[in-house]
């Protein structure tokens, strides 16, 4: 029997397999699509994804795949204004940088590290029903279609990624509120002809929308993206490529914006349906949703696939724990309780951003053809180098903190009172068995870490899902917990073994001589 089937095979899904398999559980991986879905929508990686992926030993092919020191040109009108969007102010990250990356190419070292678990991707294959089995209905049963035949399989939690048309948020019942834009993205990858400095994000605003520019086509050398009323009746599903865009218009789109470029070859383009919908619940007794068939939004600031990796990071690890334990409602209702705020925050701030990006509304019209030029040369003091570093902390959900979550605790008082439980551990330079080490450094391997105070008793025997790391460099007596999410879990002052075990427990990672206990799911 399986732990976890994961529906879908986009960055969610198989980073939810991943940190599951991370952390103890089996999984298997079933995508309805025969081949990986091309060409990519999402182009840029986040700091703090780049953390949540740190400990499953993917950065650093990440890394090697992207531009780490990318740059942008703003097209203002006449005038151009360059922003460096590497070595920002973010000390607490091993990552001040915007990362641009091919989701292709996530996608792909996602799937080489699940093989290097033994975790291969069955495409071709659909979920078409679930039922729950088992003492207590603590088993779901799965009929899986592909060109096989039929398939019945039994596991003990389904992960639905499977996108904004969900399957498994079909089956479960889960409401799906929010409304449609009545603006579209265009898409395409193309040659152009011009002035653009290569390798080179180029933004235009002009009074019909934002056009970007990046240098990762997959086609051609250009990828545009563009955004402009809705043309003609929808022939797609939303979020997925419809017809194609014929040269003209695109040329069109490209010349309003004001940027200095011809179009010398199309190779291929799609218009795309936007939306803006959130579930009304992230879970269903043993059927979860993460990425966009939990929320979806538009591509304003970069959010759809870093918020789906980060959903998955926080999902997978719990989900794993909680495979063949009894006794963790708490810690499977803490995933809806912690992400399903955050996805409300960015619904809020994408639909904003995606408001002054591309509504044809009289102000932000005016604002993007008129006074943005007019503006111009005020923009390198608005993106000083530390402003622009807390807009991006915010964008990359670097402030997120899971203060009101259950499995957020403190015990006795610390002496460390600016690290709350719930808060992202921030990164620092610390010393831990003789050595100079940064923090994120030394929690970058699956499992809970236990950091000691330089003066802290030692803790209990553990199991084999916590490390335990003392911080010489610290001094007192405070002891830190931090989840497999990079997440404080509990904080507390001189030892407290009870506040502990019980900590432990509650998030499935019970010390050696504890009794599981009695089922409660």
């Amino acid at each position: 029997m399986t732990d976890l089937l994961v529906v879908g095979a986009g960055p969610t899904g198989l980073t939810t397999a991943l940190q599951a398999a991370a952390h103890g559980a089996t999984v298997r991986v079933v995508e309805r699509r025969p081949d990986a879905f091309r060409p990519s929508r999402a182009l840029i990686v986040h700091p703090r994804t780049l953390e949540c992926l740190r400990p499953l030993g993917v950065t650093g092919e990440l890394l090697d795949r992207g531009d780490i020191s990318p740059r942008a040109e703003l097209h203002l009108g006449h005038r151009r204004v360059s922003i460096e969007l590497s070595g920002l102010d973010l000390p607490d990250t091993a990552f001040p940088h915007l990362t641009l990356v091919r989701q292709s190419d996530v996608e792909a070292v996602l799937a080489q590290a699940l093989t290097r678990r033994g975790v291969e991707i069955e495409r071709g294959a659909e979920l078409t029903d679930v039922a729950f089995a088992g003492h207590g209905d603590d088993l779901v049963r799965a009929t899986l279609r592909s060109a096989t035949g039929t398939e019945e399989t039994t596991c003990r939690f389904v992960a639905g990624c499977d996108g904004p048309d969900s399957t498994v948020r079909g089956l479960a019942g889960i409401g799906w509120r929010g409304a449609s834009y009545r603006e579209e993205v265009v898409l395409a990858d193309v040659e152009l002809t011009g002035d653009l400095s290569p390798g080179v994000v180029h933004v235009a605003a002009g009074r019909n929308g934002l056009l970007f520019v990046f240098s990762l086509g997959e086609g051609a050398t250009w990828r545009v993206l563009a955004t402009r009323p809705i043309h003609g009746a929808p022939d797609a599903a939303f979020g997925q490529p419809g017809g194609d865009v014929p040269a003209p218009e695109l040329q069109h789109l490209i010349d309003d914006s004001g940027l200095t470029a011809a179009i010398e070859e199309l190779r291929w383009s799609a218009r795309v349906r936007l939306q803006h919908r959130l579930a009304a619940a992230y879970r269903y007794r043993r059927l979860f949703l993460a990425g966009d068939a939990a929320h979806t939004h538009s591509p304003a600031g970069g959010q759809g696939m870093n918020i789906g990796i980060q959903d998955a990071v926080n999902l997978g690890w719990k989900l794993a724990y909680a495979a063949g334990r009894e006794r963790c409602s708490e810690l499977l209702d803490s995933y809806d309780r912690e992400r399903r705020p955050v996805a409300r925050k960015v619904l809020a701030m994408t639909h904003l951003i995606f408001f002054a990006e591309a509504s044809t509304h009289p102000l932000p019209a005016f604002l993007r053809g008129t006074l943005a030029p007019l503006a111009a040369p005020a923009v390198p003091v608005l993106m000083r180098r530390q402003l622009l570093a807390e807009g991006i902390r915010t964008l990359s959900q670097l402030r997120v903190n899971y203060h009101g979550s259950p499995l957020s605790q403190v015990g006795t008082a610390p002496a460390d009172r600016q690290l709350q439980p719930g808060d992202r551990l921030p990164d620092a330079t610390v010393t831990c068995d003789g050595r100079t080490v940064r923090l994120h450094e030394l929690t970058a391997s699956p499992g809970i870490h236990l950091l000691l105070s330089r003066d802290a008793d030692q803790p209990d025997p553990v199991g084999p899902r916590v490390h335990v790391h003392r911080l010489t460099s610290r001094p007192g007596h405070d002891v830190v917990a931090v989840r497999p999410d990079g997440y404080v879990g509990l904080h507390t002052g001189p030892a407290d073994p009870a506040v502990l075990r019980s900590w432990l427990d509650l998030v499935g990672a019970p010390c050696e001589s504890r009794d599981l206990g009695a089922s409660s799911y």
